[in-house]
């Protein structure tokens, strides 16, 4: 399993977002990028996290912070999640799973004594420079933006 480490210049993505719009990389030079990896729409932890960074958006792109979630579920179950709870950015299908791992948020998991691969909740924050700034392994679901912002004090 690749494991992306800070100052490392983060891996070139492309991928489709809910309304079919191709989103790379390259979409966000000049930009601080917050690249969450999140398991599945709709499901309570990952509902939390996309609702704390929706509420807190307005206010982290003020700070020159762009939003962009990945999952490896399907372009029309971003649109409906991101449409249920309105979320202001973008949200790519990565149905392969190639941005997941590529970016280290693919791997084994344990739950119940049983081993399976799956995606590992992740945040990237690339650099205006496509450079990896912080990486969150621990992700507060429910405080993400606060955890970022404390990265940065």
């Amino acid at each position: 399993m690749i494991e992306l480490k800070e100052g490392q210049k983060a891996p070139f993505f492309e991928g489709i977002d809910q309304y079919g719009n191709k989103i790379t990389l390259d979409d966000y030079k000049g930009k601080k990028l917050v690249l969450y990896f999140y398991p599945k729409d709709n499901t309570s932890g990952c509902t939390n996290e996309a609702c704390n960074l929706r509420d807190n958006f307005n206010e982290l792109t003020i700070k020159g912070f762009s939003v962009l979630g990945v999952s490896p579920d399907s372009e029309k179950s971003h649109k409906n999640f991101a449409g249920q709870y309105n979320l202001p950015f973008p949200l790519i299908a990565d149905t392969e799973k190639k941005i997941l791992t590529d970016y280290g948020a693919w791997g084994e998991k344990k739950m119940y004594d049983k081993s399976f691969m799956g995606v590992l909740r992740t945040t990237c924050i690339i650099n205006e420079e496509g450079i990896i700034d912080k990486v969150i392994k621990k992700v507060d679901t429910k405080n993400h933006t606060e955890q970022i912002y404390k990265l940065y004090e």
